[in-house]
């Protein structure tokens, strides 16, 4: 199966030296790109800025901005058979970035933000009927995911039936010791037919070994499907 894998956060430029950006380390996307090489498939890694070493084996595309995130992913969905959304992109970026360094000055500043474009909306739309246009009438698994910080189970539904995912895991980031930045993880993973699935804590490489077996087995459901 030929995967791409979203990871990492992405920066969103204030000016030449300053940025906004969040706390993911982009480890739990490259344990699960490392998986699925292990597991012998393709993939194609699409990844923010980290301070981790891709798996021997993906191709890596390095993008910084949600904007680069977006034509990336659209680029090299047409030629996926499982997309995973595990970055961490965005949702504002400033509505203007000066072309030089904003002097510090002796009162407030107001910073205006403007949403993001959303990559897995893009994809979707009202039906499925994009990812269609996009896999030339093939579909592909998108998986997305939900970091929260409470009401895990209960946002992570509305944001399966929002976006239109097949599967969402999700995970619970308000904890020190699992999740952004930590080598373990702890998910819940929500299908289209209300399965629920949990991976209890453990490391993430483990987590994610868990996880491509997961999406192979769905992929593999309906190919079956499609032939029978």
């Amino acid at each position: 199966m030929r995967f791409l894998i979203t990871a990492g956060p992405t920066r969103e430029p204030i000016d030449p030296v300053r940025y906004l950006s969040n706390r993911s380390s982009g480890k739990m996307g490259y344990a699960i790109a490392e998986a699925a090489i292990e597991a012998g498939h393709e993939v194609v890694l699409i990844s923010g800025p980290v301070h981790v070493d891709p798996p021997r084996g993906a191709k890596l595309i390095s993008i910084s901005t949600s904007d680069q995130m977006f034509d990336a992913v659209h680029r090299r969905a047409r030629d996926c058979d499982v997309l995973v959304m595990c970055a961490a992109v965005a949702d504002y970026k400033p509505a203007k970035v000066s072309k030089r360094k904003i002097k510090k000055r002796d009162e407030n500043v107001s910073l205006e933000l403007m949403p993001t474009r959303d990559v897995l909306v893009s994809l979707s739309k009202e039906d499925r009927s994009a990812k269609q246009r996009i896999r030339r009438g093939e579909q592909f698994l998108v998986v997305g995911f939900a970091a929260e910080t409470e009401n895990v189970e209960a946002n992570a539904r509305r944001k399966l039936q929002k976006k239109n995912c097949d599967i969402v895991v999700a995970n619970d980031v308000s904890r020190a010791d699992s999740g952004m930045e930590s080598d373990i993880n702890e998910v819940i993973i929500l299908f289209r037919d209300r399965e629920i699935k949990k991976i209890s804590r453990a490391p993430k490489k483990i987590v994610a070994r868990e996880l491509i077996k997961i999406f192979a087995n769905v992929c593999e459901k309906r190919l079956t499907k499609k032939i029978a």
